[in-house]
């Protein structure tokens, strides 16, 4: 029997990419999933082919940079379903410019509200009721949660600032029962590059990296589902990153150079 199978499931960022696939892995598996994001059309879709799949799900409509949002997500899911076991926190954007270059830090504001504050906000407001299932917190950061790269400061400062909250809630939770899995994919096949925000405060509109050579975002998914069952600490994805976190202890230069070449050929 699935691990899954009728667990609740909130998953934040669910309209496309790994929230996506997630949604599809886990209805498949007998989840009651809650579908968060800002595009309801998309997200009504999603819901219908993971009922089709053999999962439960519902759709509520929210902006995780709004606290009162976050809020209604979690008050919403209890109402629905009347319990929660896993939060993942999903939704995010990202940035494609020199800090340097930047017209103004407004857009940079969407930014941490979104990867960082929005994260914490539906955790916050989860607790309680993780803590009365001895459920899972999930965290989808990136490998820029690990190291700083190139055009991507400030979403680099948002992802830093996600694994020092979730590791400290992770001691904190220790004696509840509640688990905390920090995920650290590299390039996956998402449409995060192309909302990516440039120098003008805009989505770029297009990807800036080579998409065909990134992992699928139905591969992530089964890698974050496997480590959500067995309550896993965290996951760094692909060798090459694994590689490299183990280099930045005795050669961080020659990591650097990495980043910046990763970012340079956009894989």
């Amino acid at each position: 029997m699935s691990v899954f199978k009728g667990l609740v499931c909130i998953i934040t960022g669910a309209s496309s990419g790994i929230g996506r696939e997630l949604a599809y892995t886990w209805a498949s598996q007998g989840a009651s999933l809650v579908l968060a994001a800002r595009n309801e059309k998309r997200l009504t879709d999603i819901a219908k082919e993971c009922k089709a799949r053999g999962g439960q799900a519902h759709v509520v409509l929210t902006d995780v940079a709004e606290q009162e949002a976050c809020k209604h997500l979690v008050e919403e899911t209890i109402r629905t379903f009347g319990r929660l076991d896993i939060l993942v926190n999903n939704a995010g954007i990202s940035m494609y410019a020199l800090f340097d270059e930047l017209d103004d830090l407004s857009a940079m504001d969407k930014i941490m509200k979104i990867n960082f504050y929005g994260s914490m906000y539906c955790t916050f407001y989860a607790l309680p009721h993780l803590k009365a299932s001895k459920g899972r917190i999930v965290g989808i950061s990136s490998l820029t949660g690990k190291t700083g790269v190139p055009t991507r400061s400030v979403y680099a400062a948002s992802k830093h600032a996600m694994a020092g909250f979730f590791d400290s809630l992770r001691l904190e939770m220790r004696d509840h029962g509640v688990s905390v899995t920090m995920i650290y994919p590299g390039f996956v096949q998402s449409e995060v590059r192309s909302r990516a925000i440039g120098t003008d405060g805009q989505s770029l509109g297009s990807s800036t990296a080579q998409e065909e050579k990134a992992m699928t975002a139905e591969a992530c998914a089964q890698i974050i589902s496997k480590a959500t069952a067995h309550r896993k600490r965290e996951v760094v994805m692909t060798a090459r990153a694994k590689l490299g976190l183990w280099m930045k202890l005795i050669a961080p230069a020659l990591v650097d150079f990495m980043a910046a070449k990763a970012i340079k050929t956009g894989k």
